[in-house]
């Protein structure tokens, strides 16, 4: 059979065929996102105040810019039951800072303030781990420090650390935080005074290397959550402690006028904690006036390698597997704090918080 095509023919099928093309290009085929895209939720996501802020982590990386940055193993966000908490991790033994021994996941301020402008720093947290390694006669043993003030100038030292401790074996831990003397003259007298907020102080320690003292009652358990705030104002530190479940702790604090200008000021803590390591200084009398200083939080372990015999209050001789930091954290050698919220500005009245 012969088939003729005529040219009104042709056209027609042209532009069947056209519209067909059109109708397949407006129409593509959408692609399926790939689940490798997922975005990452970065620390700065859940705690928008880290733009005020740089970071030493536990191996010696330092970030100066924390907005979208992350550090695996050390700095990053884990998400628990909905809610992303901000992690804080470091070993036993890594790359310290020029005025410590002791490894650090920890922020500094960037901005500088002196006692009588003031600041306020706040947190809310839960530590997950401490050292299971140790010496129970240490006052540093199996504790880190989450929060403190330090200065910058003269002998750098620190108006507040706040520490968690929890002895190996125990349920619960200690709250409490220390202020470290502004020594007069040679610093080598120093001394931190200890407060219990939620179980016991610093001093509180176990008889031998491997026997511990009793656990206290009111303490607070790893992975239980609590907070504080660190407010400073014209001078005076007030300082707040609240945790669902336990008192709500206060105290108050004058950076301005020292309380431990003399022997006789000295505190029998003192006087039985540091006689063993020969320190007992005093401070200026005015204490930290005029003094440049900035607020730090994160995960600071309080563990090192050192030898006990050499200071006992602070040489802690936890296992630090020659720097590993694989096997510290695989072994239980590591400090880990979470935190969900924090705030950093301007000190204010007591009365308007």
């Amino acid at each position: 059979m012969k088939i003729t095509i005529t040219k009104s023919s042709l056209q027609s099928f042209l532009m069947i065929s056209l519209g067909l093309l059109l109708i397949g290009c407006s129409n593509p085929k959408k692609k399926e996102p790939s689940k490798e895209l997922k975005a990452v939720t970065y620390p700065s996501d859940v705690l928008p105040f880290l733009n005020e802020w740089s970071i030493l982590c536990g191996d010696g990386t330092k970030y100066k810019e924390l907005v979208d940055v992350e550090h695996k193993d050390f700095f990053y966000v884990e998400n628990e039951e909905g809610t992303d908490w901000v992690v804080y991790k470091t070993p036993n033994a890594g790359i310290t800072s020029r005025t410590s021994s002791n490894t650090r996941t920890e922020l500094g301020q960037k901005k500088h303030w002196i006692p009588e402008t003031g600041g306020k720093l706040t947190g809310t947290l839960k530590v997950q781990h401490v050292s299971t390694s140790g010496d129970a006669r240490v006052a540093a043993s199996y504790s880190v420090v989450v929060g403190q003030i330090h200065s910058d100038e003269g002998h750098e030292n620190e108006p507040i650390k706040i520490f968690y401790k929890k002895f190996p074996g125990h349920t619960k831990g200690s709250v409490f935080w220390n202020y470290e003397i502004n020594t007069e003259g040679d610093n080598s007298g120093r001394w931190d005074y200890s407060s219990a907020v939620w179980g016991n102080d610093m001093s509180v320690v176990g008889p031998d290397a491997t026997t511990y003292p009793e656990e206290p009652k009111d303490g607070i358990e790893l992975g239980e959550e609590f907070s504080y705030e660190i407010n400073v104002y014209k001078g005076i530190m007030y300082l707040t402690f609240t945790s669902e479940g336990h008192e709500t702790i206060k105290f108050t604090k004058n950076l301005l006028k020292s309380e431990f200008s003399t022997k006789a000021d000295i505190p029998q803590q003192i006087r039985s904690l540091y006689v063993a390591i020969g320190r007992d200084g005093v401070e200026r009398e005015n204490a930290y006036a005029g003094e440049i200083n900035y607020f730090k939080q994160g995960a600071y372990n309080q563990t090192n390698g050192k030898n006990p015999e050499d200071n006992i209050v602070w040489s802690t001789g936890s296992e630090t597997y020659n720097g590993d930091i694989a096997k510290q954290y695989a072994n239980g050698c590591y400090a880990e704090v979470w935190f969900r919220e924090g705030t950093v500005g301007e000190g204010t009245l007591p009365d308007e918080e």
